[in-house]
């Protein structure tokens, strides 16, 4: 992988001014699995490129201007509310700590603010519905604490939605589910798709009166994995007005990858272990499968040709970039971290993608779409209370 010095430097030089809104990155959750969110044990104002994707020098080398750090819980946790509660707290704690590298941020407006302060806009994102137990209050409560979108699902069903990787149950949304998206429509809380069926897709779409995103999934035409973007649901976005944001994970990029994840996800299990499990005993067991089965590397322009594939059915005006660092054990050669992203930009830009293009990607459609869901809420608070129904009561 090589790109021209005039690439780079021109790269930098949009990131300078329209810097990444990445739309996942799971730090919390390792911060919580390699050290019980000790935050002084993995400082990230130095260099952790031994045990982590993302610190502040890296974040800042590539180009980060905005972040929607994960509180991602897993899904089969007994104590998914007070977990997400948790992941919440180390986020506060880490824009706390600090102060001059990350800017807190709820609005498009406070992302607007950090980059003009030259701080990393810090939001939040739950990546799951597990993690509201089936409760519109305790959504509201999340939107309280500066959770700006919700992926309905992870990789399992829940009670009102249908995953990705799961066996089909809801065939999409049921009633309630239709009604936490119109919830998080009025809160002014995004509905992401990452993660969920096609079904539970196209219902969302036709729930919502507000923009969707996929956090972090790629195209489904280029790389046939269920975790990506069927291209039917690509071509609602520009009515939708939302906006798809593609991933780097191996796994979901290229289709190599796909068949040699199968097969070390059946090792991991082999030996008692989720398969995702990044754990150190996790991390061992991974690695000796990969000396044993080297893995098909994919690469910068794996990610691109998703990219162009996505512009063309969604259109520029609908894509962003959503890395999930420290959130899956492998990345592709030449996006290994969150340092990685001139590199994407360089790509692109050698594949004719124009400045007005790229400041899209990385910036502008982030922003404009977090604003779209704003002015949808003032309208929708405005015009009906806050609802009170349960699942019971509607799909009981």
């Amino acid at each position: 992988m090589t790109f021209s010095p005039d690439s780079l430097d021109r790269a930098r030089a949009l990131l300078r001014e329209f810097p990444v809104v990445d739309g996942h990155n799971d730090l919390p959750w390792a911060l919580r699995e390699q050290v019980a969110y000790d935050l002084g044990a993995r400082d990230i104002a130095g260099d952790q490129g031994a045990h982590l994707h993302t610190d502040l020098p890296r974040l800042r080398e590539g180009g980060v201007g905005a972040q929607y750090w994960s509180v991602y819980v897993r899904s089969d946790l007994p104590d998914a509310v007070p977990a997400t509660l948790e992941q919440i707290d180390c986020v506060t704690r880490l824009i706390e700590r600090y102060p001059a590298e990350l800017a807190p941020a709820l609005t498009a407006a406070d992302m607007e603010a950090a980059r003009a302060s030259g701080r990393i806009a810090s939001l939040m994102g739950a990546e799951g519905g597990h993690s509201i137990a089936n409760s519109l209050g305790t959504l509201r409560g999340l939107y309280a604490l500066g959770v700006r979108y919700m992926t309905l699902t992870h990789n399992d069903n829940v009670d009102w939605a249908d995953s990705a990787t799961d066996e089909p149950k809801a065939g999409g949304l049921t009633a309630f589910g239709r009604e936490v998206v119109r919830e998080m429509n009025r809160l002014g809380m995004l509905v992401d798709l990452s993660h969920v069926a096609a079904t539970t897709m196209r219902d969302a779409l036709d729930a919502t009166s507000a923009p969707v995103i996929f956090s972090h999934s790629s195209a489904r035409a280029v790389c046939d994995h269920p975790r990506n973007i069927p291209d039917d649901v690509l071509e609602r976005l520009p009515a939708n007005g939302g906006m798809a944001m593609v991933t780097f994970v191996p796994k979901f990029v290229l289709q190599a990858a796909v068949d040699w994840t199968a097969a070390a996800d059946d090792n991991m299990r082999a030996h008692g272990l989720h398969h995702l499990d990044t754990s150190a005993e996790g991390m061992k067991v991974h690695r000796d499968f990969e000396e044993r089965h080297p893995r098909p590397v994919a690469t910068v322009s794996t990610v691109a040709d998703h990219l162009d594939h996505m512009r063309e059915v969604a259109g520029i005006d609908h894509l962003g970039i959503g890395g999930d660092y420290d959130g899956t054990a492998f990345t592709p050669d030449g996006l290994n971290d969150v340092s990685g992203y001139p590199n994407l930009i360089a790509e692109l830009l050698e594949r004719g993608w124009s400045k007005p293009d790229l400041a899209k990607l990385t910036w502008q459609n982030a922003v404009r779409v977090l604003g779209a869901a704003e002015d949808v809420a003032r309208e929708q608070r405005a015009a009906r209370p806050a609802s009170h129904a349960t699942i019971e009561s509607l799909d009981g």
